[in-house]
């Protein structure tokens, strides 16, 4: 039977290292650290994360900036708010909440973002740093997700670790970083043939495929560890991840929950992100 790897107990660390050094700043150098978040419309998704992402920031002593834009607010406008963003000494950091309206261009308003603001680290200059190794932000989820695995005390060094889903806010940087840890990584997708083979060979799987409880347990190598990154609905309306946890549980030496596991972390990373922007921005090391 698995151990449980609890997604809430390793961000509440991880929130209380970010708080932590948020203190210090203030106190030694007088400087406070802000997030603007960015809503535009009333996707009721999109305002429980809002909601979640001003708490986390309340947690660790964060300002935080909320602008809730009208779905009618036309690209311009938005682009125009990111460039006060962008030049306002406040905002350490600018998150523009995702999906935006169909009449608004996200590529054009993620390239808006400053990249030394960009704490989703979506902006292509970031997204090319995570490629070479020279980072300053990871996207969120998959930098969570690295604490989660780290969290097990398992080596990455020399193991297999297979990725399915190859989007890039979560598949291909998550890859990256597996890799940076000298894992031998495959990326899968909806097009690879002999998944279960594959999957049946990872030490380390991570699953962000936005299907509900797709990776059964008799694809899971014994003792594997298994990182569920889904947020699915099963057929009971029940929430649910990617993985079906009662059979992958009995094969996985270490596996995520849904809800609890992945996902307390991404708004951890977030701060996490936010800290470091608003450190480099202010030249402190």
């Amino acid at each position: 039977m698995a151990q449980i790897i609890d997604g809430k107990a390793v961000s509440a660390s991880v929130k209380e290292e970010v708080a932590a050094e948020t203190a210090k700043l203030r106190d030694e150098h007088g400087l406070k650290v802000g997030l603007a978040v960015v809503i535009v419309g009333s996707d009721p998704a999109s305002r429980v994360y809002v909601n979640n992402k001003k708490k986390a920031c309340e947690a660790v002593g964060f300002q935080s900036y909320e602008y809730a834009l009208d779905e009618s607010t036309t690209q311009e406008q938005l682009l125009d708010l990111v460039e006060v963003l962008n030049r306002d000494s406040r905002v350490n950091g600018i998150l523009v909440q995702l999906p935006l309206p169909k009449h608004i261009d996200e590529k054009a308003v993620i390239n808006a973002i400053s990249p030394a603001k960009d704490v989703d680290a979506f902006h292509p200059e970031n997204v090319g740093r995570i490629m070479i190794g020279e980072y300053s932000f990871l996207p969120c989820t998959p930098a969570g997700v690295m604490r989660l695995i780290e969290s097990t005390g398992v080596d990455i060094t020399g193991k297999q670790c297979v990725v399915i889903g190859r989007s890039n806010i979560v598949g291909k940087p998550q890859a990256m970083l597996l890799l940076q840890k000298n894992g031998t990584v495959t990326i899968c997708h909806s097009k690879t043939k002999n998944l279960k083979e594959i999957c049946l060979g990872a030490d380390i799987l991570v699953v962000a495929i936005g299907r509900a409880k797709f990776v059964t347990g008799d694809m899971i190598k014994e003792g594997a560890v298994v990182i569920d990154v889904g947020m699915d609905r099963d057929e009971n309306g029940k929430l649910c991840g990617d993985v079906d946890f009662e059979s992958a549980e009995k094969r996985a030496g270490y596996i995520t929950p849904v809800p609890g596991g992945v996902g307390p972390m991404t708004i951890a990373m977030l701060m996490k992100n936010t800290l470091t922007a608003a450190k480099q921005q202010a030249g402190i090391q």
